[in-house]
């Protein structure tokens, strides 16, 4: 008699998935302006400083310090210096008017806002009154301060936003080194599954896990393949996997991962590679599939909508990661107060549907079925909830919030 094996934690499965990634080590370089989303292949070193040069951070007048220490100086205008400018050493006894973002010119160390200073009109030179005694350095931003040249901007591995893009800018890289995009392959089988626009027929359903795993893969930059809708039969799912392992990195399914009589792609898998089924103490979810086709990784999610969207948040997203190079793909987390109660403790780890409400606590979705894909739209986040525990009105709970999952 066979024991029944203990049912992976969640940590187990992940750790497992993450030991067995081989990273894709293929490199392009981008232009900067097109490398949004891309990871970062090797690291980046600025050569030079930012700021260039010391300038103002105000519109305002460069002045000697010196000058304006006893207060109330009436000071001569001798030059003007807008932004992209470079002025003349500035004399002793005079001021610059200068715009922010302009270059400090030799002799000055410090800046007076224009809100501190009087403008007298003359036929010849303008003068200003400076009524305030400025600091060396008041309102100067330093060469350097923010980058010095030499300095390590962006580590490889590093997930390209808009603001490492703008920082790739600022020293001057036109063009960035990634990582190529991960080739992805889906497909889905069931006999029952029907395409939006399609007429439903008694006892099919409309194909929403399509919809949902493309839109994450193209979330997290991947080159997808859809193989669609795959019939429901051994010899259609084999050379689907066959063809999808010739040419990409990682295929995925949803459904017919079981061991019914209409469950295909386990023994199809098995047929043209190898496979392993885990059981996770997970809810919802608990099957997943795990091996290789070819050259290829291979993941069998769970069918049922949330099931399938919350194993791909769990397992998939940082696995697929983890393939591009990015060492950090935990998801950040915070402690909330839950404002429900959650008495119905189970064995598994379970990921619960909330919300943020106005008072900075948590509501819950009121339907957790695996089946309930509104529960994914109308929620912010899950809540990590161990197995065996309950949750009573005012504890803090672990919470995932769908921004940190779906990045």
């Amino acid at each position: 008699m066979n024991e029944k094996k203990p049912m992976l934690s969640v940590a187990e499965a992940l750790d497992t998935l993450l030991a067995a990634v081989r990273p894709v080590t293929d490199t392009e370089t981008v232009p900067t302006l097109s490398a949004f989303g891309r990871i970062l292949a090797q690291t980046q070193v600025s050569q030079l400083h930012v700021p260039p040069a010391d300038n103002t951070q105000m519109d305002g007048y460069a002045v000697r310090a010196a000058d304006c220490a006893g207060g109330q100086a009436r000071l001569r205008v001798s030059q003007r210096i807008p932004a992209g400018y470079v002025g003349q050493p500035l004399e002793a006894g005079t001021v610059a008017r200068i715009f922010t973002g302009a270059m400090i010119p030799a002799g000055a160390d410090a800046v007076v806002m224009q809100e501190q200073c009087t403008l007298e009109k003359s036929e010849g030179a303008d003068s200003v009154i400076v009524n305030h005694v400025p600091e060396s350095g008041e309102w100067i931003r330093r060469q350097g301060e923010d980058i010095r040249a030499g300095a390590a901007i962006l580590p490889a591995g590093t997930r390209l936003r808009g603001q490492e893009l703008g920082l790739a800018a600022s020293v001057g890289l036109a063009s960035l080194p990634v990582v190529r995009k991960l080739r992805v392959a889906v497909f889905f089988t069931g006999d029952e599954l029907a395409m939006p626009g399609d007429p439903l027929k008694p006892g099919a359903i409309y194909n929403s896990n399509r919809f949902t795993l493309t839109g994450l893969l193209q979330g997290i930059g991947c080159e997808i393949t859809d193989y669609g809708i795959v019939p429901d039969n051994l010899e259609a799912t084999r050379d689907t996997l066959r063809r999808a392992a010739q040419q990409h990195d990682l295929i995925i399914t949803s459904g017919g991962v079981s061991v019914g009589e209409e469950d295909h792609v386990k023994p199809a898998v098995e047929a043209e590679g190898r496979l392993n089924m885990w059981q996770i103490a997970v809810k919802p979810g608990k099957p997943l599939a795990f091996g290789e086709v070819g050259s290829a990784f291979f993941l069998g999610l769970p069918g049922n909508p949330v099931a399938s969207f919350v194993t791909f948040l769990l397992f998939v997203r940082p696995f697929i990661l983890r393939m591009q190079g990015v060492a950090g793909v935990a998801p950040l987390s915070y402690t909330l107060r839950a404002d429900f109660d959650w008495s119905k403790p189970d064995r598994r780890n379970e990921f619960l549907r909330a919300r943020l409400n106005k008072d900075g606590g948590l509501d819950l979705f009121q339907n957790q079925s695996s089946g309930v894909l509104t529960s994914t739209v109308w929620g912010d986040g899950l809540i990590d909830l161990a197995p065996g525990k309950t949750i009573v009105s005012g504890d803090m709970v672990r919470f995932l919030p769908f921004a940190e999952l779906l990045s």
